[in-house]
């Protein structure tokens, strides 16, 4: 079994692939998200299951254990089995999970919420991201009695926001036809899309790029003279970036927010936040209800989680944790006089990019990965980072990283690098970290 050190050979993953073997045919794409799939790693190297994960450490089921920097694809902010979420989850599973009225922790989480969301007059659960960011559209077209959306990121799999992807197979035409894109810092590809049956503007504040020239503000004023309901999608943003999100974050307060992923530290739970006046629509006119939405186990993680990050300063040592690394692994290149990679984004969830111009960037970062795999380090890319990174796991990456651009770059000077990958390369997907505007939309059209 393979440890977190430079090990004589890549991890042995028979069981891996049995599980693989049996899934195939039987669980479509073989992953309930794209992300975790085996097509985003080197399949024949990877581990494809996990089945054990303590602080930034996890074990996949052949026992090999890696250093995590992808941590559930955002969810665990404060690490795996982090003690006072586990403790609050066992308390609550000792009184019971689903009940047949409602629950007092649907209260006191909102309550916390309204305290630290900038907009958070109003507050409702729900499960999944998809779930909220399309509760948040309906509200929109029910506020303001128009049709069109136009977003910013990615949103989700429901019809509304899939509709602009090329996997879009199932959406009717007339569905297709209300939705547009627009691209993140360029503020005229907005402007040029409203007309008056514009609802929302839907957008991540930032993924990677940070915005420019008041770009989020400009957003937020055109949408107020227009009459458009402003969603920001705080997925990753949302107890991250700051207690507030990027509502905090940046000093704007958006008409309704959307979060999941890090609330909660990996319990199933995502939240619809928004003015009270536009909210009020769910009253009557708007149905959206799910029985599982006020299911205490996540609820009681969410409180637990809030009440950590506050009282342990949680998101300036993350934000500490990634600059290091960030800056790190940049020290790196300019010293090894690499000008084709570098880490871009913000402290809290930064990416490892590549320059086309000497090579696939998915084959260079195929190589990589397989090569830190050995090494174990689990990274498809990203920097996920949490509470429970610790200096000496940051430290063992940057040397990690050393060696593996080393190697890199030598494969490169003798155009081996395609040839060294040891499996299956990792695959194209639509989810996107850039080029958003997939479907424009010009209203003079």
């Amino acid at each position: 079994m393979n440890k977190i050190r430079n090990n004589k050979d890549f991890p042995v993953i028979d069981k891996s692939n049995d599980f693989y073997e049996r899934a195939s045919g039987l669980i479509p794409c073989f992953s309930q998200t794209l992300a975790k799939g085996p097509s985003q790693y080197v399949n024949g190297i990877a581990p494809k299951y996990l089945i054990k994960g303590k602080g930034s450490h996890v074990w996949d089921v052949d026992g090999n254990e890696y250093i995590d920097y992808n941590m559930g694809i955002g969810p665990i902010s404060l690490g795996y089995a982090y003690p006072a979420v586990d403790q609050a989850i066992l308390k609550q599973l000792g009184d019971g999970i689903t009940f047949s009225l409602m629950h007092p922790l649907e209260v006191e989480v909102a309550e916390m919420l309204r305290e630290i969301i900038p907009n958070a007059e109003s507050v409702r659960y729900s499960k999944s991201g998809a779930d909220v960011t399309s509760a948040a559209i309906r509200i929109s077209r029910a506020y303001t009695g128009k049709n069109k959306i136009l977003c910013c990121g990615y949103h989700g799999w429901h019809d509304w926001y899939v509709s602009t992807i090329a996997r879009n197979a199932g959406i009717p035409e007339s569905v297709k036809d209300l939705t547009y894109t627009f691209s993140y810092n360029d503020i005229e590809s907005l402007t040029q899309s409203i007309d008056d049956d514009v609802a929302a503007v839907i957008l991540e504040p930032i993924v990677f790029e940070a915005p420019k020239d008041n770009f989020l503000q400009k957003v937020a004023e055109i949408c107020k003279q227009k009459g458009i309901i402003l969603v920001f999608d705080e997925m990753w943003t949302g107890f991250r970036m700051a207690l507030g999100g990027a509502q905090e974050y940046f000093g704007i307060k958006a008409d309704l927010a959307t979060y999941s992923k890090a609330i909660a530290n990996g319990m199933p739970i995502s939240v619809l936040t928004g003015r009270r006046e536009i909210m009020k629509v769910l009253e009557e006119d708007v149905f959206f209800f799910t029985t599982f939405g006020g299911e205490a186990l996540s609820l009681a993680a969410a409180k637990a989680t809030i009440e950590e990050i506050k009282d342990k300063n949680v998101l300036p040592a993350i934000s500490a944790t990634g600059e290091i690394l960030k800056a790190g692994y940049n020290d790196i290149v300019n010293d090894l006089g690499l000008d084709y990679t570098r880490v871009v984004g913000y402290n809290f969830r930064s990416m490892v990019t590549f320059d086309e111009r000497v090579g696939n960037p998915l084959d260079l970062k195929s190589f990589v990965q397989q090569e830190l795999i050995k090494r174990g380090i689990l990274w498809s890319g990203m920097h996920n980072i949490s509470y429970s990174h610790s200096i000496n796991d940051i430290e063992y990456t940057l040397s990690a990283y050393r060696e593996v651009l080393v190697q890199l770059n030598e494969a490169i000077r003798n155009n081996t690098v395609v040839e060294q990958i040891k499996g299956i390369p990792v695959q194209p997907t639509f989810r996107k970290t850039s080029g958003f505007n997939t479907k424009p939309r010009n209203s003079k059209t």
